[in-house]
């Protein structure tokens, strides 16, 4: 039997999460040209050079987008508010997108859903971009300008608000790994990345805050680190691969400090007195987002640069993002910020699966991914019984959407989308979840 609603606490919330730059339409509104447009524009860095110029049309279809969600029972709506929509060059307000956020709150609060906020989900101002973007301590402290001013105009409205989404994708994915934008392989940068956008959290925390601000949060992401083999070498690949991945991030913000492995490979790049920021970092918060996809298989790989790992594939079945399905990987993670955060309640801020689904007779059939969400719900529901203060689950995502270098290839949504009409097909996943909502 699947679980439903009544197999979670009195009060968990159900919701679906989205992102501005993915679901939006980046060129309505006087937003200002992010670091995402540039990189798209590069040879080989998003799939056929697609970017967010019209994405899902969000701007312009958000009522009938939360008509879904009312329509299916939910209880709330995870969404990110834009840096380049509110200031189009990282500093200097644009009134249409504050007000468009207006309208979203405002909108989201008719149909009976709480709306929960993200500050930052990677759509750095092109402006900031060329100043350095998140190798420059500079911008977390524009980025603390911007918190105040976006929750100066829809603060007061919001459940929640996340300072971060996926600390690890800014900083070690696209400063050192260059899959996402700017791009870069540059271990310097990413070292530098890796602590200024944790210090934007604790900036931002810290002027909200000050505001009178209440549940505020960060969201990180996990990814499990398993050895590939019995091998040593791959344990110890498999370990420094969680300490860059997952123990910088939550260490950091849990304890004030970076794991010695990490470290070690980082430090000689870190900015100058980084550590007279960690207690601004670790400050306390009224809860933690999870968001978990997947684990990888990891090996050593002594002939390439620190940290001298690698991911191979491994046995199980794999969603259309080529990874693999271990719901095992959330009840873990979950245990651990249980462990590291005590009595902090969590969220899983994102969960979902890609599938490469096609429209027939107007109908789409996931059953995959069905499954998926039911799998990991049972997760979840182990977490709680295992004392793991567990407050809510966002699927990801809603809609079919930008899917950052992937371009509109990956499909996640509960909703097919149709991105020459824009039309709108709920799934059978989405009636599903629907169905165990109401049940």
């Amino acid at each position: 039997m699947h679980p439903t609603r009544k197999d979670f606490p009195q009060g968990f919330v159900f919701g679906a999460a989205t992102a501005a730059y993915q679901i939006e339409g980046h060129r309505f509104g006087g937003a200002g040209p992010t670091h995402w447009d540039s990189f798209a524009k590069g040879p080989g860095n998003v799939v056929r050079a697609e970017d967010g110029a019209t994405a899902c049309d969000h701007y312009h279809r958000y009522e009938a987008d939360l008509d879904l969600l009312r329509e299916g029972g939910f209880d709330a709506y995870r969404f990110s508010t834009s840096w380049a929509r509110v200031m189009p060059d990282g500093r200097t307000v644009n009134p249409e997108g504050l007000d468009f956020y207006d309208r979203l709150v405002d909108a989201v609060l008719e149909r009976g859903l709480k709306p929960f906020q993200t500050l930052y989900h990677w759509e750095l101002p092109s402006a900031l971009a060329d100043r350095g973007g998140w190798a420059n301590r500079d911008t977390a402290l524009a980025f603390a300008d911007f918190s105040e001013t976006i929750s100066a105009r829809i603060g007061d409205r919001v459940a929640s608000t996340a300072t971060i989404n996926e600390p690890w994708c800014v900083a070690w994915l696209s400063h050192y790994l260059g899959h996402h934008a700017p791009g870069l392989r540059d271990i310097r940068a990413a070292a530098r990345a890796m602590h200024h956008i944790l210090l934007a959290h604790g900036l931002a925390v810290e002027r909200l805050r000050g505001m009178g601000r209440e549940e505020l949060g960060i969201v990180l992401n996990f990814e499990r680190a398993m050895p590939a083999t019995e091998a040593p070498a791959d344990a110890a690949a498999a370990d420094i691969q969680d300490q860059i991945y997952n123990r910088w991030f939550l260490e950091a913000i849990a304890h004030g400090r970076y794991p010695e492995g990490a470290l070690a490979g980082l430090a000689p790049h870190m900015p100058e007195g980084w550590q007279e920021d960690m207690a601004l970092i670790s400050q306390p918060l009224d809860w933690l987002g999870v968001n978990y996809y997947t684990r990888a298989m990891m090996q050593a790989a002594p002939d390439q640069p620190w940290p001298s790992v690698t991911a191979v594939e491994g046995p199980l079945p794999k969603t259309q993002m080529g990874w693999e399905i271990h719901p095992e990987g959330l009840h873990h993670f979950l245990l651990r910020a249980r462990d590291a955060l005590g009595a902090v309640p969590v969220y899983v801020t994102e969960n979902g699966m890609a599938r490469a689904d096609t429209l027939e007779d107007g109908a789409v059939k996931d059953p995959e991914r069905t499954a998926f969400i039911f799998d990991h719900l049972d997760a979840m529901r182990r977490a709680i019984a295992d004392g793991v203060d567990l407050r809510g689950f966002f699927y990801w995502s809603l809609l079919d959407n930008y899917e950052w270098a992937f371009g509109y290839e990956k499909r996640f949504g509960l909703v097919h989308v149709d991105f020459e009409t824009q039309a709108r097909t709920p799934k059978s996943s989405f009636h599903a979840l629907c169905a165990a909502l109401a049940r």
